[in-house]
């Protein structure tokens, strides 16, 4: 399968590129600082903070779908999510790209946006624990970069791409596990974290699963 990996040198995107060359995949690599990627793969630069559409659209005609890791990686760089992937999506449009699977964070369904500003109190799948401790405290503590994914969010669901979000808790270095558990259009009761490579892992198994399509996925260990 040909494939756009989109932020291949973050956390997330390195465990894409590396796991979806690792099943065989033609992969293009697109990030802001491609000399960072050693695999022998096709690289584009591209700044998602002051996105160029032509050079996404470029990066992804011809593939089969766009797997994203985009993500503020500190407050300063809270908006890029939205704003990249708006970009995305219009390139996927351009180069008649259909599916897009796109990591989000595990609190973000209750989280205000424009689309959703009275979005729902509790997430259906969390428990006592997340709903009055966990998810409040998160909630505070990254306000910025959560409402930049809750946006980011807007813009995959009016996409009309088939698109799929993937919700998962704290993110962990840990090893590549291939054992965890999802839930569909929630989170994952008593799912605390999970790893970066299985998040990963998770992403790239959706590319076998339309039942995903138009769903979020909650993930966690």
């Amino acid at each position: 399968m040909r494939l756009t990996i989109v932020a291949a040198t973050g956390g997330i995107g390195r465990e894409l590129l590396r796991q979806a060359l690792a099943a065989g995949h033609d992969v293009t690599a697109v990030a802001r600082s491609p000399e960072k990627i050693t695999e022998s793969v096709r690289s584009v630069h591209a700044d998602l903070a002051h996105p160029d559409v032509d050079a996404l659209t470029e990066a992804v005609k011809g593939s089969d779908a766009i797997l994203s890791g985009l993500g503020a990686r500190t407050t300063g760089e809270a908006g890029v999510a939205w704003r990249g992937t708006a970009a995305l999506v219009e390139a996927a449009r351009r180069g008649g790209v259909r599916r897009l699977i796109v990591v989000s964070a595990a609190p973000i369904g209750t989280v205000p946006s424009p689309e959703r500003p009275d979005p729902p109190r509790y997430d259906p799948g969390d428990g006592f624990f997340m709903r009055h401790l966990g998810a409040p405290f998160t909630r505070r503590a990254f306000r910025e970069h959560y409402a930049d994914l809750a946006r980011m969010e807007d813009v995959v669901r009016a996409s009309g791409l088939d698109w799929t979000i993937s919700r998962p808790p704290k993110l962990t270095d840990r090893p590549l596990r291939g054992r965890y558990r999802t839930a569909v259009d929630r989170n994952v009761r008593g799912g605390f974290s999970i790893s970066r490579a299985d998040v990963a892992h998770q992403m790239l198994a959706c590319l076998d699963q339309p039942e995903t399509v138009g769903h979020t996925i909650g993930v966690a260990q």
